[in-house]
């Protein structure tokens, strides 16, 4: 299975990309800013849900070819680090619309199952997770192991271990102080902003890193 070095590394890389505030994050954060920490909780579980699944989808689907294949492996490493670099810039200029994109997340108060599932819907959706997960996932495993789809699995519950830790301090603190956090834009921007130039630094990680055979 996978080695420890590999997995706190994938820890480590994981967690960088997750305290950026990306769709989730935001949408956790509208949930508490509109509804409160039951809901922003809620939206928590199943957006963590939505992106398990596109790591079963990872494991099963590319996870044969990637690791038969540098050339494609290559590919989509560079792939996506391009994507999580554009997805940066694109944070980074729009800083200043943090407030409205926020606010837009929020809605009507629903049920339970009702804000679970838009939390998984939003989960399975995000742009960010399914290009780390496609061009991360397969440089941490342990191919002369075996049972790559496995390994990739446990990578998932990581990663997914961690984000619900982080997106859940993140519904809490909105939650905690609605008014105070809301009530500025230029925190927001300031929140944008710094996640735009860690998704870029994480965009450069990704294409340098990864295996060499």
């Amino acid at each position: 299975m996978v080695s420890p070095d590999r997995l706190a590394a994938f820890a480590a890389l994981s967690l960088l990309l997750i305290v950026v505030p990306g769709p989730s994050v935001l949408f956790v954060i509208g949930r508490a800013l509109a509804h409160g920490r039951r809901a922003a909780l809620t939206t928590v579980v199943g957006n963590t849900l939505g992106a398990y699944l596109l790591v079963v989808a990872v494991a099963l689907g590319i996870g044969s070819v990637v690791e038969r294949s540098v050339l494609v492996f290559t590919a989509l490493k560079l792939a996506g680090a391009a994507y999580l670099v554009y997805l940066g810039v694109k944070a980074w200029r729009r800083r200043g619309s943090l407030r409205e994109a926020v606010a837009a997340s929020g809605g009507p108060a629903h049920g339970g199952l009702r804000t679970l599932w838009e939390g998984f819907a939003v989960g399975v959706a995000n742009p960010k997770t399914m290009v780390f997960f496609a061009a991360v996932l397969p440089q941490f495993v342990d191919r002369e192991q075996g049972h790559v789809p496995a390994q990739m699995l446990l990578l998932g519950l990581v990663f997914n271990g961690i984000a619900v830790i982080c997106d859940g301090v993140w519904g809490l603190a909105a939650s905690a102080a609605r008014d105070w956090f809301a009530g500025s834009p230029r925190r927001l921007a300031a929140v944008g902003g710094a996640g735009g130039l860690t998704m870029i630094g994480l965009g450069v990680t990704v294409a340098m890193t990864g295996r060499t055979d």
